[in-house]
């Protein structure tokens, strides 16, 4: 049996500075407050609360006092600041830096333009109620429009300008089908509104496609880890099997032998390759591999 585990699987650079945040707060206090899951991965979640963090939600936010709060990488709305400063608590900011920007460029388009007649059209392409996604439509005080679709944009009023953004883990193809059809749309209404389009997709994210794609492709079957409420893990284990049908979503390595029954491989002679969603600790790769190597 061979097994390899994708080099390029992991943790994203966001993920990893808020992670290291807590773990630095923890070494020094051995108690902090994090504001829902640091990240959608049950284990390492467990691993950080085995060291001290204690996850949260805002209606525990706001009975805490005088306590240190960890913000996580996907990012907040302004009012979340508010109620931790209300209270006196201490934010620890983990907020992703390339979140942290796409955060600041639509506040500013929204404080440049919410006075403007025509009303003019904040258009996020997100999932509704993703953690990104509520802070960003925080720096527009709740106005920006969501768009889970390129389809669902037939909704926007075309007589109005639109400020078109992205929640950073996005497909860049499904971003740039709804901005070709916003651009469709305004000239069959032969409108001269206002279209500004800002890819804001972060590349280290939306690279891993293909770069997963290729490394399934090469695998007898793929083991891919990661948290059962990771939008990002779902995305990808979705491209992973269109690569190699032969590819099974597992969260634990107790998991490892039950799925791979299902097979009728010979997994003596087989290259079994381990992968993992932006939300996945290597550690947790790590062990899957090692629970493959006792089988054999």
């Amino acid at each position: 049996m061979q097994v390899t585990i994708d080099k390029h699987s992991g943790f994203c650079a966001g993920v990893t500075g808020a992670i290291r945040r807590a773990e630095n707060e923890l070494q020094q206090t051995g108690q902090l407050y994090c504001l829902g899951d640091i990240v959608h991965n049950g284990q390492e979640v467990k691993r950080l609360e085995d060291l001290g963090l204690e996850t949260i939600d805002y209606d525990d936010l706001r009975t805490i006092h005088h306590a240190r709060v960890l913000l996580r990488a996907h990012g907040e709305p302004p009012s979340t600041y508010w109620i931790a400063e209300q209270n006196g608590n201490t934010i620890i900011d983990g907020t992703c830096p390339v979140v942290k920007r796409l955060q600041e460029r639509i506040a500013a388009t929204y404080n440049a333009h919410k006075h403007d007649e025509p009303r003019v059209q904040i258009v996020i392409f997100g999932k509704r109620g993703h953690a990104e996604v509520i802070g960003l439509q925080g720096q527009t005080n709740n106005t920006a429009i969501v768009v889970e679709k390129p389809e669902e944009a037939d909704a926007l009023d075309f007589t109005r300008p639109i400020y078109l953004f992205s929640q950073t883990t996005k497909s860049v193809e499904e971003f740039h089908r709804l901005a070709d059809k916003l651009k469709s749309e305004i000239r069959n209404q032969k409108s001269d509104t206002i279209l500004e389009v800002n890819d804001t997709i972060c590349r280290a994210v939306a690279n891993r496609v293909e770069q997963l794609k290729q490394f399934a492709r090469e695998q007898d079957i793929v083991l891919f880890v990661g948290g059962t409420k990771s939008s990002n893990a779902a995305v990808l284990f979705n491209h992973c099997k269109d690569a190699n049908p032969n590819t099974l979503f597992i969260s634990s390595p107790d998991e490892v032998i039950e799925k791979l029954s299902t097979f009728g491989f010979r997994l003596s002679t087989c290259k079994i390759g381990i992968c993992g969603a932006t939300s996945t600790p290597l550690w947790l790769m790590e062990q899957v591999r090692d629970k493959l190597t006792k089988l054999t």
